[in-house]
This record gives structure tokens, C-alpha cells and sequence, in this order.
């Protein structure tokens, strides 16, 4: 059946156990609590992933195609409502009315089926699946081939997608940064197909589109993320490459190409190509940034880094070596005025999902928050982690025996004053007991574990990026 059953056993990794969807659209108030709920958090916690409905392929089901779901929790003095609902782009609704699948997915680009998209209707689907950016009072649910779809707060109700009155003419990336101070926002896009390969737009305060360029590189290659400062716009033309000719022959399409090398481009945030400055570092892989700010002549950028990547397989792969791309927290730190680089691992613990107080994004954090990998499963994580710039120190909170997680957005407080005055906030499983909660720490003292765990009535599937939108934002 192309139908997923969901919650039943499954021969893919990314169908089975709790990356396995959920089929209904729910709503809780009374939940058991262990702990209290702080008083001072208010606002939405939000967490996006895949959830297929129909496939193309199970065996060949890549869990960057599943279709986009909402999990989230409103937080309002003390009390906690879950609701949960998938993203309703055009792609979604075709394939309900039809009862079927209409669009293969990433591993099957080249089976030879027929595809079955309806004249008219988009080549592609919107998944919405990815993350979460929140701008000009506006919550966008993003996926990086498509245009952001905004999502009215607080019912998640799929308002449409936008393309800025029409100035929006590339791809929207999944991790556009929003700089906390003048309110812009800087977004790129990437094409595999076509040159320019990458186009660089900034989206004012007000929610116009005001700046386009395009970003000269030689070859497409999967940027997922970039980063931002107060000054420029940090990309990464790192070695995960498309390759037509590598998939024809049985590789993978997007693959790692150590020949490629990795350099960092830095963009003034208002310049165009020809300003551009690139700095060639040591080869790795960058899946997601954490911040970037400017220090005198210098830009330091943190990130997550890996010695290679297995996107195709999202770690699955036969063969596949999760130590090597399992990233851990990097520094570089590039010269503006004497084009010198200084590079360091930051922390010996194997992270992504990197994040830091979005209030902050843009200028100089003293704090790293990030999920901390399992060893020996691909796309598992064990426990959240807290890096102190100053101190260069590594702090961990580990969820327990057989106790998974994801992405830990910082929430600050109401009336928060300082950096890391806030809490993280994740989803976590139990799979021993098939039990998911939703846990509340404490960022200033993260190894202490959770000032409140909600027990949820239902299942809350393994997903991709969390977001937080403040009760007074």
C-alpha cells in the first residue's frame, strides 16, 4: 500500500519506531505534569518534521520527503495546551484528494515511473517540513527548494505561501537569520539545475524584500545553512556536491567530494557578488550553523562540523562511518583586513541541531546550545549540551536509558535580562516504554535536567527543527 501505517513496524529507519508519523491532528489541555511549569515562560514552543502520508517507496522513502507536521505546546501562566496539525500546502491536499501519492521523493529521482503532478499544479512539493523562522509578526514553516508557508498562531492553521509581492524569485532556505537588533532578514537560496547557483536576498524590518544578488560558485552544491553578523552574510561552499553523472552510475546524487574543499564566503550584508570575500579552510562539512558575529577586522563564525556527510542515506548507509559525520563545535575566526584564518574544535562532544538565543542572532554570544548525537544510531540524540564561550566549557544533560530527543530552542524568560536567562525546550521518547513528554530546563543549569517534564497523551514523532515565538512578540 503507497498508504503509510503509520505507527507500524517498517523495514526503513526513518518508518519505523518513533520516527514513524502519526495519522491524526490532536488536541490536549489536561496533561500530567511532573514538575510545575514556570511561571515566567509564555509563548509558543514549535516543532516541525516529516510525516508521510503517501509514498512513492517505502524502501526508497528518504525522511527529507515526508510531509510537514506541527507539534506544539502554548505555554500561558503556568498552563500548557498541545495541538498538533500538518502543513496544507497544494502538494498535500492533490495527493489527499487523490488518495495517493503524486510526487517520488529525493531517492527516486531516477525511477524511471512516470510522475503523476496533475497539469498545472507545482513540479514540486512544498513540503513544509524543515523549520521555523519568525518575522515582522509572521511564523513561517520553511523547506529550502520551496517558498515559505505562513502558519497562523495560535490554531497552526496553513494561511499559503509567499513570494514577498512577487520579489521573492528564488528558492527560500530553510535557515534564514533574523538579526535580533535591526530587524532584517537575510535569506538565500540554492539551485542544483542552474546558475546563479545561489541567490542572496534581505527582507527589511517591515517584511520587504529590498535586496537581491546572486553568489557566484562553481559548482551546485547543498547549503542548507549559512549565517549572519551585523556586517555580512557567512556562505559555505563546501564539498557536498550534485553530481548527475555519479547518480547515473549508481552513486549518490548529493554526495560528499573531498577534492571540492570547503571555503567560507563573506557577503556585506547590502554589497552583491563582486564584494563578496572567500577564505578557503580546512575541508569538512557544516549541515547547521549556530551564530556569527564581528570582532574588530575579524569575523568568528560557530558552527557544527563534520569530517564528511551521508546525506543521501541520512546516515544510513551501508558502510557508512557515523563518527565522520558526526559533527562537533567549530570556530572559525577569518581576517577581513589580512585574509588569515584561525580554526578550532570548540568541544569534544559529537552535537547539531545548534542554537543560541535568537534574541542575540547576529552579534557576539557568549552561549552554544545544541542536541548531542547517540554513537552508534544514526539521527539519535541523547541529550542537550551547553558551550560557555568564556569559559570554554562544555555542559550535558543526558535523557536516560533508551531516551531520545531533538532540537532544544531557547525560550527566555518574561522579562529575561541576561543571555542565558531562559529555558530549552525539546521533545523526548521513552522507547522502552513508547512514551513521549516535553521537557523544560533550565538554561542556567542545564546538567540539573528538566524544572518540568509534560507527559504527552499521544505520540510525538522524532523530527527536524524547533522554534519559539515569545507571548509578547
Amino acid at each position: 500500500m503507497p498508504q503509510v501505517n503509520a505507527g507500524a513496524p517498517s523495514e526503513n529507519f526513518f518508518l519505523n519506531g518513533n520516527f514513524s508519523p502519526v495519522a491524526e491532528e490532536r488536541d490536549a489541555e489536561e496533561m500530567e505534569v511532573i514538575g510545575s511549569i514556570p511561571q515566567d515562560l509564555a509563548g509558543h514552543f514549535l516543532r516541525i518534521g516529516p510525516n508521510p502520508v503517501y509514498v512513492f517507496s517505502e524502501e526508497a522513502y528518504h525522511t527529507f520527503d515526508g510531509d510537514g507536521m506541527i507539534h506544539a505546546i502554548e505555554f500561558d501562566n503556568g498552563s500548557a495546551r498541545y495541538r498538533n496539525r500538518f502543513v496544507q500546502n497544494e502538494g498535500f491536499k492533490l495527493e489527499q484528494e487523490r488518495g495517493d501519492w503524486i510526487y517520488k521523493g529525493m531517492n527516486s529521482m531516477m525511477d524511471p515511473t512516470p510522475p503523476r503532478v496533475p497539469e498545472g499544479a507545482p513540479t514540486g512539493k512544498n513540503l513544509a517540513n524543515t523549520a521555523f523562522a519568525y518575522h515582522n509578526n509572521t511564523l513561517y514553516a520553511l523547506h529550502e527548494p520551496s517558498q515559505p508557508t505562513i502558519i497562523g498562531l495560535p490554531d497552526l492553521t496553513t494561511i499559503g505561501t509567499t513570494d514577498f509581492n512577487g520579489k521573492l524569485t528564488h528558492p527560500f532556505t530553510a535557515h534564514p537569520k533574523v538579526d535580533g537588533k535591526s530587524g532584517e532578514m537575510m535569506t538565500y537560496g540554492y539551485s542544483f539545475m542552474s546558475e546563479p547557483y545561489v541567490t542572496y536576498s534581505v527582507i527589511n524590518a517591515e517584511g520587504e524584500l529590498v535586496h537581491s544578488t546572486p553568489v557566484t560558485i562553481p559548482k551546485p552544491v547543498f547549503m542548507h545553512d549559512f549565517a549572519a553578523s551585523e556586517k555580512y552574510s557567512v556562505f559555505l561552499d563546501f564539498p557536498i556536491t550534485l553530481d548527475i553523472e555519479r547518480a547515473i552510475s549508481g552513486g549518490p546524487a548529493l554526495g560528499f567530494e573531498a577534492d571540492h574543499g570547503s571555503r567560507i564566503g563573506l557577503l556585506p550584508r547590502h554589497g552583491t557578488d563582486a564584494d563578496i570575500q572567500w577564505f578557503e579552510v580546512e575541508t569538512g562539512v557544516v549541515v547547521h550553523t549556530a551564530n556569527a558575529w564581528d570582532d574588530g577586522d575579524e569575523l568568528i563564525l560557530q558552527a557544527s562540523r563534520s569530517i564528511n556527510a551521508d546525506i543521501a542515506g541520512a546516515g544510513t548507509s551501508e558502510g557508512n562511518n557515523l563518527s565522520e559525520n558526526q559533527g562537533k563545535l567549530y570556530e572559525w575566526r577569518l581576517n577581513t583586513k589580512t585574509g588569515e584564518v584561525a580554526e578550532r574544535t570548540l568541544s569534544d562532544f559529537p552535537c547539531d541541531f545548534t542554537r543560541v538565543n535568537d534574541v542575540y542572532a547576529c552579534h557576539a554570544t557568549r552561549y552554544v546550545y545544541a542536541a548531542v548525537f547517540n554513537p552508534t544510531r544514526p539521527f539519535t540524540f541523547d541529550g542537550v549540551m551547553k558551550y560557555d564561550n568564556t569559559e570554554d566549557s562544555t555542559e550535558v544533560f543526558r535523557f536516560g536509558e533508551n531516551r531520545h530527543g531533538g532540537e532544544a530552542v531557547f525560550a527566555p524568560k518574561v522579562d529575561a535580562k541576561e543571555e542565558d536567562d531562559g529555558y530549552l525546550i525539546c521533545f523526548v521518547h521513552d522507547e522502552a516504554r513508547d512514551q513521549s513528554e516535553c521537557q523544560i530546563i533550565d538554561a542556567r543549569d542545564v546538567v540539573a535536567g528538566p524544572v518540568a517534564r509534560i507527559i504527552m497523551p499521544f505520540r510525538v514523532p522524532y523530527g527536524f527543527h524547533s522554534g519559539w515565538v515569545s507571548a509578547n512578540s
